[in-house]
């Protein structure tokens, strides 16, 4: 009887021992993991918005600044941003990246040239693989207003003051008017619409006009 008790606790011990051993190799660590390559999925949509420029206000007497606007999203590069404008259907200005306007009403047209892409992950890092170019254009009228006369500006060569503006100032801190004796004479660091305006900036009147 003794004997038989023994045999099955040996075969029980035995029973366990192979248990724990399944158990060991099943939670044995993984080998090292194998490169994945493939295509990365682009959490943003890929878009392009030409958006609308708004009015301007050119300086008196001077010109506006007009660049496209355009905004992207996700996986774009943007190849090319350009304006063509017109006026009274006369073109003055063809794919130019930026221009400069007068005062009055304009026909432009913005177009973006892009390319969509995706992104390839490797085992070496990323590459992007581009689609084929596209293009957008958007066409509006865009006045540009005149701006509000100044009571000073800046001289339009050594000796002449705009003739909206024909008082000089000189470094002296005199003003001087058209018909002085010195007026011809003087080079003028800045120029003004009135006396007043002169003497608001602190010049004093030339003895002679």
């Amino acid at each position: 009887m003794r004997t038989f008790l023994a045999s099955i606790a040996v075969g029980a011990l035995l029973a366990t021992g192979s248990a724990v051993a399944a158990t060991s190799t099943a939670t044995a660590a993984p080998g090292p993991a194998s490169v994945q390559t493939g295509v990365a999925t682009a959490k943003t949509p890929a878009k392009v918005t030409v958006k609308k420029i708004m009015t301007k206000t050119a300086p008196y007497g001077g010109k506006a600044k007009i660049k496209p606007r355009v905004t992207t999203t996700g996986t774009v590069t943007v190849k090319s941003k350009t304006l063509t404008v017109k006026k009274s259907g006369k073109t003055i200005a063809k794919n130019k990246k930026k221009v400069s306007l007068k005062p009055g009403t304009y026909r432009v047209t913005t177009k973006v040239t892009f390319q969509r892409y995706t992104v390839r992950s490797t085992a070496q890092g990323t590459t992007r693989v581009h689609g084929p170019k596209k293009t957008k254009k958007l066409t509006q009228k865009l006045v540009v207003k005149q701006g509000k006369k100044p009571s000073r500006t800046a001289p339009v060569s050594k000796w002449n003051c705009p003739s909206w503006a024909p008082i000089k100032g000189n470094q002296s801190g005199i003003y001087h008017l058209p018909g002085g004796t010195y007026y011809s004479r003087t080079t003028p660091e800045e120029c003004f619409t009135t006396a007043a305006a002169a003497r608001n900036a602190g010049y004093r009147a030339s003895k002679n006009g």
